[in-house]
């Protein structure tokens, strides 16, 4: 099944148009795709319907032998009720990151769309992001409160640098987007994966996971598409800048997207060694981290972001593909 970021890519250059006007016709594209599909946090799910209920105790809730944590056999050995909290409360969490995450992004496609000209077609497409991730954040944080779990999110390292981060959507786009890509394609990857798994899902985490893939497709064809057409005309300075900290922002985001946090590990009291076998001394892990980032290691390829000493660093961080 082709993505709208390779339906986009075929259709335009059969058109035989040129880049400006092919990044143009994607934004416009983009924009009434938002007006033909788009979720309403409240309106289109149904909260308080009992089947839709979130039980602590539901087995539904419980990891997947082929999730790094449920694998293994410290947590295949746990009761059935403290498995099902502990898998609730890595969704609890995630939706909170996810949440918080999206509010930095929200505000830096605001300063972004601050700077542009009248005319530019992006900010309408913009705006049309920004409140399709404010339902986002709103069906997540729903979600969290329902949950009867307090989890605290970002790291405060996170927190702390979130409006430096806000500011390079005005003053540096091209590395916001690289963190907006940092953040997103990882979990799009996972919540993917989730979905074709075919294991029982409970229907209200269904249902959120299925808007949140549905609309993240054409935020992060919109990321991947404005890199292509602004990273080949920075200076070299700022390309030099992209090199360095492409691979340090992805290692990092992944790293906070698909391993569990530390609250969680103090909460159930999950045992060193636990972590370890789950994750760092785990190679099924470690390829399937390097899989969530393929795509954007492709594009950063394809920008030549990639050059013999960054690729030190792609690989210090367990990131590296040939692809």
């Amino acid at each position: 099944m082709h993505s709208v970021d390779d339906e986009v890519d075929v259709d335009l250059r059969a058109a035989g148009v040129s880049d400006g006007d092919a990044f143009e016709r994607l934004v416009q594209r983009l924009s009434r795709q938002s007006v033909e599909k788009h979720y309403d946090a409240y309106a289109d799910i149904p909260w308080d319907d009992a089947a839709y209920a979130i039980d602590p105790d539901d087995p539904r809730f419980e990891l997947n032998e082929d999730d790094p944590l449920g694998g293994t056999a410290w947590y295949r050995s746990q009761e059935a009720g403290v498995r099902s909290r502990i898998g609730l409360y890595r969704y609890v969490s995630a939706m909170k990151i996810g949440l918080q995450f999206e509010n930095i992004l929200k505000r830096g496609l605001l300063e972004h769309a601050f700077a542009l000209d009248n005319n530019d077609p992006t900010f309408r497409y913009a705006y049309h992001e920004v409140i399709e991730e404010a339902h986002h954040g709103m069906m997540f944080q729903e979600f969290v409160n329902r949950s009867g779990f307090d989890v605290p999110g970002l790291p405060w390292m996170m927190r702390f640098g979130a409006d430096r981060i806000v500011k390079l959507g005005k003053h540096f786009p091209q590395l916001f987007f690289i963190f907006v890509l940092g953040g997103e394609d990882p979990i799009d990857h996972v919540q993917r994966e989730t979905l074709r798994s075919g294991h029982d899902q409970h229907p209200l985490l269904e249902i959120i996971i299925r808007h949140h893939v549905t609309e993240e497709a054409r935020h992060l064809s919109f990321a991947r598409h404005y890199l292509k057409q602004e990273v080949p005309q920075l200076g070299w300075a700022r390309a030099q800048v992209l090199t360095i900290a492409t691979p340090i922002i992805l290692g990092t985001m992944a790293q906070l997207m698909m391993q569990v946090p530390g609250d969680l590990i103090q909460r159930f009291d999950i045992p060193d060694y636990v972590v370890r076998e789950a994750y760092t001394d785990n190679p099924g892990h470690r390829t399937e981290t390097v899989v969530a980032l393929g795509k954007i290691r492709r594009l950063a390829r394809g920008l030549d972001l990639i050059t013999p000493v960054s690729k030190l660093l792609w690989r210090r961080l367990g990131i590296w593909s040939d692809d």
